[in-house]
């Protein structure tokens, strides 16, 4: 029997969006409240009422599990090496703990059917543990929806699904994302975006009872996406593009609210750790891999060694590769910068928090100093505690990250060449067995390199008061 199908609004501009609850700190901890989900704040909305977009279900637990070798799979979106990328690079440096490697398969154009045809001969001979999918764009075939879309996208994700399953691989069912403008390469000439989105949509929720039924995890791109980019129209610029100046292909804003809507659903704390200091004689206390060098060799000064990073959204100028954007460059109000989807999703606040608490700052003002970046913080911030990476976004893991994202993108590219060109060349259909082993030996190199790149750094808080 055939899933049941809701149909969804693809004109969600009127929708508001709720900004995320502050950190809470409580019996040594900060938490955070859970940020109301856009699709059940509006199942009262008059406006809304006749349209019932499903709720997407959040992880239960920790999804992602340590040694996990984890598979992420699209089309031309994932073929871009964007998305893939900051999971990636989240993944080797905030949580180091759970040593997970990555392998991205994305290939454009392709649809559910194609990768599912593909699965075996490139994907599942590397065992993943875990993977992502995340299809649609190409499945909606840029028109209104019709039954035969859902039915075949439903059929074909679900075997995907299933294929995963058999092979001892947990799932994360991704949605497509959301569609900004029609686009040139589309044959019909009647749809509009409202309703290329509210097919999109729909493939959506065949995705959330696909993932409820096979007891698996699902991302939500479409809906933070659709309604983000209206907002930061709002905020910023009618000419802001969250779905790409194509209306397809998202720029770092865009691709930054994908890999937040996987990384969410992997189920990971965000917890980069916490400095809880003294300025006068009390007990220090740090949570993370984050060890004290030497304490108060300056009034209010702390020298610390850290295996742990927080996700850097910039690179500083000189980096080896700036393929993120440049720090002294970055626009927060354009479509192509990571700090602008930080500002419409809770990112640095759900995924992304290394904390520095002053329980005994009773001054009315204090200068904080992270290695050569400053700022000013009143005794009450410092003492509630203040998200460091929030705060300095140039900082001292700002050079050192951007080796280990040159050496991931390094990588990642590769395996783009390993999997369209290598495993579906003339040579591999007589030699498949010689291709995977030489090509392995690069791959092997390359994955070295990130390894190599994710060192230990140094750096220096110190705080002072006004």
């Amino acid at each position: 029997m055939r899933l049941k199908v809701i149909a969804c609004l693809g004109l969600l501009m009127l929708m508001p969006f709720r900004s995320p609850a502050p950190l809470i700190y409580t019996n040594g901890t900060w938490t955070h409240r859970p940020v109301a989900k856009n699709a059940e704040s509006l199942s009262n909305d008059p406006l809304f009422q006749k349209f019932k977009p499903l709720p997407a279900p959040g992880p239960k637990s920790l999804m992602v599990k340590t040694n996990d070798r984890l598979a992420i799979c699209g089309d031309s979106i994932t073929e871009q090496k964007m998305y893939s990328r900051i999971i990636e690079d989240y993944l080797t440096v905030c949580a180091p703990e759970l040593k997970v490697t990555v392998r991205q398969y994305g290939w454009s154009g392709e649809r559910a059917p194609g990768f599912l045809a593909r699965m075996t001969n490139d994907c599942l001979r590397f065992k993943p543990t875990i993977a992502t999918t995340c299809y649609g764009m190409n499945d909606h075939e840029y028109r209104t929806y019709e039954d035969r879309i859902g039915k075949t996208y439903e059929q074909k994700s679900l075997a995907i699904v299933e294929a995963f399953k058999a092979n001892g691989a947990r799932v994360i069912q991704g949605s497509p994302g959301c569609i900004g403008k029609v686009p040139t390469w589309t044959k019909t000439t009647n749809a509009t975006v409202e309703d290329l989105n509210m097919n999109l949509c729909t493939l959506r929720n065949i995705g959330i009872q696909i993932a409820e039924k096979e007891q698996v995890g699902f991302a939500d791109v479409f809906w933070p996406m659709l309604t983000a980019g209206r907002l930061a129209q709002q905020k910023y610029d009618t000419n802001y593009c969250i779905a790409g100046k194509d209306g397809v292909h998202p720029g770092w804003a865009g691709q930054t609210m994908m890999a937040y809507a996987f990384l969410k659903a992997m189920g990971l704390s965000g917890n980069i750790g916490s400095f809880e200091l003294p300025l006068g004689s009390g007990k220090l206390r740090i949570v993370g891999q984050h060890e004290l060098v030497s304490a108060q060799t300056a009034p209010g000064e702390f020298l610390f060694i850290s295996s742990q990073y927080p996700f850097c959204a910039c690179e500083p100028a000189g980096a080896v590769v700036a393929a993120y954007p440049e720090c002294d460059k970055d626009d927060s109000s354009k479509d192509n910068s990571i700090c602008s989807a930080m500002m419409l999703v809770p990112f640095n606040e759900e995924l992304n928090r290394l904390m520095l608490r002053v329980y005994d700052a009773n001054q009315r003002k204090y200068k904080v100093s992270w290695d050569r970046e400053s700022k000013e913080f009143s005794g009450e911030q410092l003492r509630e505690g203040i998200n460091l990476i929030a705060q300095f976004p140039v900082n001292p893991f700002s050079k050192q990250f951007a080796q280990v994202d040159a050496a991931v993108a390094a990588k990642q590219a590769f395996e783009t060449r390993q999997i369209k060109q290598l495993f579906h060349s003339a040579e591999a259909k007589t030699n498949m067995t010689a291709i995977v082993e030489s090509s392995e030996k690069e791959h092997q190199r390359l994955a070295d390199a990130v390894k190599a790149a994710f060192v230990p750094v140094m750096h220096r808080i110190s705080i002072v008061a006004q």
